[in-house]
This record gives structure tokens, C-alpha cells and sequence, in this order.
């Protein structure tokens, strides 16, 4: 039983809006259901990353579960004492939720609810910390629920009249992926994309049309309900639906696209994404989120939550984008500060910035920072109020903060087209509507991810840390500001990281070769040498490899390329003299051959048909 020994939970303090006004009282009797969200433990050795997802996953619940037996029985005695019921108990997300009235809620957690309005929404509210028992204080990272105000709003913007400049044309989603060198000839086939929707619905003949437009079979779209919540027409919220469905699908289309559909809560947020990552039913190995909020608007108890969701994602290989955010580097406050959005502030989480694409037929012309002047309208980014420079951005030249000369965390990781002017056509409430915004990145992003998870060796996971180390695959965006019209508080994009557009815009294939590159392609054949086996194969990246064993171990030993062009054809392999050789076919229309000498490869390339032999190395 937990003791009478109450301490104040501090990471739980809440403080009103200054123009909130109590307009309510909360009814003893109304029900409440709280997410209880238990402290990470290690898990050390978990998940073996070379398991697939669902696998991943079932070892992670199953260690997790017997890692907060005691946790869990420590909330069960807490929710009897309270007259408290537990709910639901989900060990993996290390989640407990908690059910009961008003009155019970207030008197355990320490309290007072009301309803209050500030201006734009009415929500149940409180102040100051909660306060537990000290033993379950201990074990607990977050309460999320008794307070429902807004935690986040969607970023997207529709075009409305002519914009510089005004060469610039929108585009289906699926043109956005060929300007951007998206590989062909993958649909994303058995992956599954996650979708956070914090309102809106969407309508079967809207996706139905899209595709149609796109030239493409619609893809499978299932709803799922987080606490309660279901897709509801009738709010701007369904344009971030139909925008978050048709990027995704438009890149993707053989993909399965999850999408859950939660209140816009912190409660609901967190849920939401814990939810989704954790998922066994329909594993998805990316997740798009297209909401966020000021990083002064969220309590430390739901960034932990938070964060903890999303390390749990990179454990399991799911990749999560973010938007920046749409009202430039102060999200539109007039406090006189920057503001970068959470999640897409978080160390790991990918996070999404903004450009305008300028093209010429599917050639891109130019491509700068999204900034639309006075409109106010344009990418977010900045540095982080709240977290330090993780590892990977060691070397990314960060710039110190607007706000207070330090350097921080840097946003966004990555770009792409989001202004109103180059936007995407969508097809929401039966009409085509022009959508930018960074909305649109995050599921850009994803459903170029999806396409490489067709193909490559595993999910690509947190990537980060390898895109860090090869720029080389993104689209540096050198020109354009963050910055409101008269005002300094912003950031200049330049060549490298900068806080407007991260690394830049993807460069798809390049993107697919640098996850891919060592993935076979097709095999060239087999030989003997020494009475030790030799295998050749040709990799994605057009390299021709071998695999031998010497008796005790395997090896591999890149060949590389033909003297000339790439490897597009394969004859075989044999011995000669002791040494294995492969003959392969070059893009020129030459035979070449290879050879390994145990220690190094050579090449020859002999020629065309009936021609004479070449170069040597």
C-alpha cells in the first residue's frame, strides 16, 4: 500500500494562459481517464535490430512487462486506495491508465479542476503541481489528462491570390517526388505509414479522386481511434488529413497508411504516438506528424512522455518527421523571442522545414527559404530552448540562439517544398485546393522513407547520424530568411545546416543509394579457387562484390566498378590458375572481367565483340 507521504510531482506544474477566464465548474461525477506513463528502466540488448518489426516489438513487451511488474502493482494499490480503477495496462509503452470521477481524480492526484476559457477554447484546466505518494512518484515520468487544453495546431496553409514568385505552379504529390528524384519503381509495397491526426476526418471520394488525378490506385487507409477519439468532418483540421493522406499515399501508394486519430490533448498527443509506434496490428516503420506547438507550451512531464515515445521508435526502427512549423522563426508570437516547435525540436525526432520550389516542367529552377513576407506565413526553425546538441550535429556549424547566445539543439534536420505558391494539389471537400506548408514535408518525407524500406536490408530507423555524415544526398538550400518583415529574430539560410531548411531537400535517388548501396541486386555466379568457394554479386550501386570462405570464416571484399560505366548484365564466374574470375557486362556494351588475388581486385576490360582488349587495373 503506498504511504501517506505526498511530495509535490514537479515535472507535472501547470500555469493558466494570462487571459484565462473560469467559466465552469468541474462536476464531481464526470469521468476522467488518465494516462500514467512509468519511468524508462534499461533495455539494455533490446530489441535485436536485425528482427522485423513485430518481432522487435514482442521481445520489447515482453521485457518490458516484467521489467514494471512491481511499477504496475504499485499503481494497482494507489488506484484501490483511491477508488481508482485501472483501465488499460500496455507495459510496453509503459502505460497504466486510470479511470474514476472528478472528485476521486482531485483528491488523488491533489488538485483542483475547472473549466476555463481563454479566448479561442474552453478546457478543464488546473495549476501548480500534482502531488503523489512518494514511492509512486518515484516510478512515475508523466500524468497526462486532467487538464485537456490544446497542445498542438496543424501546419498548413492554402494559397490564396498570387504570390512571388508567380512562376511558380503547384503540383500533384506524386510530381512533387519526380522533381525531386524520387526512385521509380517502388510503390513502398509491405510497408505501413502512421499518420497523428489531433482532429478532422476525411472522405472516401476525396482520396478517391486524388489518386485518380495522380494516375494511381488509391491506397489502403485505416482509421484508428486513440481515447476515444474518431475522424469527424466539419473543421479545417480535415484539410490536414486529406493534405497528410494524399503526400504520403501520393509517394507511396502501395503502402498501408494507419491513421490515428486522437484529441488534441497532450494526453491525446502522447497517446497517440506511443500508441502508433508500439502498434503490433499494423507495424508501422514510419510515422508523419503534422502538428506541434511553442516548446513554452508544453510541461516537462508530456516532453518526457514525449521523447520516451519517440526513443522507443528509433529502438524499434521506426523512422518520425515533424514540422517545423509555418509562421517563421516566432511562430507568429509578438513576446520578442524565437520559437521552434515540439516534437520536431526533439533530439529524436526528424524534423521538417520549409522551401519554395520554383520548377521548370520537372526540373527544379531554383529552390529558396519558404518566407512569404508580410503574410506572415513561412518555415519555422531556430535553436532549442530546451535541448542540448546532440551528437549528430556536432560538426553542422549550429549558429548561437536569437534568444540568448547559446547553442542548442538545432531545427529542422531536412526540407522540402511547402510554400503556398509551389504547394501540392489536394483534393479536399470534392475540390482541388492548393496546400503548402510544412505539413506537407513531414509525409513527403515518410513516403520517400517507405520507398526505401521496400528495398532496404531493414527499416532505416533513426537515420539522422548517417545523414549528418553525407550531405552529399540533399539539395542545399543557400538563399532566403526566417525572419518577419522589420524584424531580426530569425535565422539566414547559407551553405551547410542552416536553422531555415536543415541540410536541405532530398535528392531521392541519391538518398536510396546511400541506404541501399550494399543491398544485392543479382548474382553474376559461383566458382571454386583452391578448393575455397567464391561468390560474386553485384550490389545496388552497381558494384561487383565477392563473398569467399577461407576455411574458418566468411568475407566480402568490394570489387567495385568496370574501368567503364556500370555493371548491367552478368556471364558468370570460373577459375583460372588458381584465381576466381567474373565476367560481367558494362552500360558501353564492353565484356570486362574481374578478378581477386586474395588480397586485391582487378579489372580488364575487354572490348566489344570482336573488339580489342582495353584498359587493365
Amino acid at each position: 500500500m503506498p504511504s501517506k507521504n505526498y511530495v509535490d510531482f514537479a515535472a507535472s506544474q501547470r500555469t493558466l494562459p494570462a487571459n484565462a477566464q473560469r467559466v465552469a465548474e468541474v462536476s464531481p461525477d464526470e469521468r476522467i481517464e488518465v494516462s500514467i506513463y512509468l519511468k524508462p528502466g534499461s533495455d539494455a540488448g533490446l530489441p535485436n535490430a536485425a528482427l522485423p518489426g513485430t518481432d522487435r516489438r514482442a521481445a520489447l513487451r515482453a521485457h518490458r512487462a516484467a521489467q514494471h511488474q512491481d511499477d504496475i502493482k504499485l499503481l494497482h494499490a494507489f488506484a484501490t486506495e483511491n477508488g481508482l480503477r485501472i483501465s488499460e495496462v500496455h507495459p510496453d509503452q509503459r502505460l497504466v491508465k486510470m479511470a474514476g470521477s472528478a472528485s476521486q481524480m482531485q483528491a488523488a492526484f491533489g488538485t483542483n479542476l475547472a473549466y476555463y476559457h481563454d479566448g479561442k477554447q474552453q478546457f478543464r484546466g488546473r495549476t501548480g503541481s500534482l502531488r503523489l505518494p512518494a514511492e509512486v512518484a518515484s516510478v512515475v515520468q508523466a500524468i497526462l489528462g486532467l487538464d485537456t487544453r490544446e497542445a498542438a495546431q496543424h501546419q498548413f496553409v492554402i494559397k490564396k491570390g498570387a504570390i512571388d514568385p508567380e512562376a511558380a505552379i503547384a503540383h500533384r504529390p506524386n510530381a512533387v517526388g519526380t522533381i525531386y528524384s524520387f526512385p521509380t519503381g517502388l510503390t513502398g509495397a509491405g510497408q505501413c505509414i502512421g499518420i497523428i491526426e489531433l482532429g478532422g476526418g476525411y472522405r472516401t471520394s476525396d482520396i478517391t479522386a486524388a489518386f485518380a488525378a495522380m494516375g494511381l490506385a488509391a491506397p489502403t487507409v485505416v482509421a484508428m481511434s486513440v481515447d476515444g477519439a474518431q475522424p469527424t468532418l466539419g473543421s479545417d483540421a480535415d484539410g490536414e488529413v486529406a493534405l497528410d493522406i494524399q503526400v504520403a499515399g501520393g509517394i507511396a501508394p502501395g503502402a498501408r497508411l494507419a491513421v490515428y486519430f486522437a484529441p488534441n490533448t497532450f494526453q491525446g498527443f502522447v497517446d497517440a504516438l506511443s500508441g502508433a509506434v508500439h502498434d503490433p496490428a499494423n507495424n508501422p516503420n514510419v510515422i508523419s506528424i503534422s502538428w506541434g506547438g511553442k516548446e513554452s507550451n508544453w510541461t516537462a512531464q508530456a516532453i518526457q512522455a514525449m521523447n520516451s515515445a519517440l526513443q522507443d521508435a528509433a529502438q524499434l526502427g521506426v523512422t518520425v518527421f515533424a514540422s517545423s512549423g509555418d509562421h517563421l522563426a516566432t511562430d507568429g508570437a509578438s513576446d520578442g523571442r524565437a520559437h521552434v516547435l515540439f516534437p520536431a525540436s526533439s533530439p529524436w525526432i526528424i524534423g521538417c522545414g520549409g522551401t519554395l520550389l520554383d520548377t521548370i516542367g520537372s526540373t527544379v529552377n531554383s529552390e529558396v527559404v519558404w518566407n512569404e513576407g508580410t503574410t506572415g506565413w513561412g518555415t519555422g526553425g531556430g535553436i532549442s530552448d530546451l535541448f542540448a546538441v546532440p551528437a549528430f550535429q556536432a560538426a553542422a556549424n549550429l549558429p548561437v540562439s536569437v534568444n540568448d547566445g547559446h547553442i542548442r539543439r538545432g531545427v529542422p534536420d531536412v526540407a522540402g517544398d511547402a510554400a503556398s505558391a509551389s504547394g501540392y494539389l489536394i483534393v479536399w471537400n470534392g475540390n482541388t485546393t492548393t496546400f503548402g506548408g510544412t505539413s506537407a514535408v513531414a509525409p513527403l518525407w515518410a513516403g520517400l522513407t517507405a520507398l526505401i524500406n521496400q528495398v532496404a536490408p531493414q527499416p532505416l530507423g533513426f537515420f539522422l547520424p548517417t545523414l549528418y555524415q553525407n550531405p552529399q544526398v540533399m539539395r542545399d538550400i543557400t538563399q532566403g530568411n526566417n525572419k518577419p518583415v522589420g524584424s531580426n529574430l530569425g535565422y539566414t539560410a547559407g551553405p551547410g545546416w542552416d536553422a531555415c531548411t536543415g541540410l536541405g531537400a532530398p535528392i531521392g535517388t541519391a538518398l536510396l543509394n546511400l541506404f541501399t548501396a550494399h543491398v544485392i541486386a543479382g548474382p553474376v555466379g559461383v566458382t571454386t579457387a583452391n578448393q575455397l568457394p567464391y561468390a560474386f554479386m553485384v550490389s545496388r550501386d552497381g558494384h561487383l562484390w565477392t563473398n569467399w570462405f577461407d576455411g574458418t570464416s566468411w568475407h566480402w571484399f568490394d570489387l567495385g566498378l568496370p574501368p567503364a560505366g556500370t555493371i548491367v548484365g552478368s556471364v558468370g564466374a570460373t577459375t583460372v590458375n588458381g584465381l576466381p574470375y567474373a565476367f560481367v557486362l558494362s552500360s558501353n556494351g564492353h565484356l570486362c572481367v574481374s578478378w581477386f588475388d586474395g588480397t586485391a581486385g582487378h579489372w580488364s576490360d575487354q572490348g566489344p565483340a570482336g573488339g580489342t582488349a582495353g584498359v587493365q587495373t
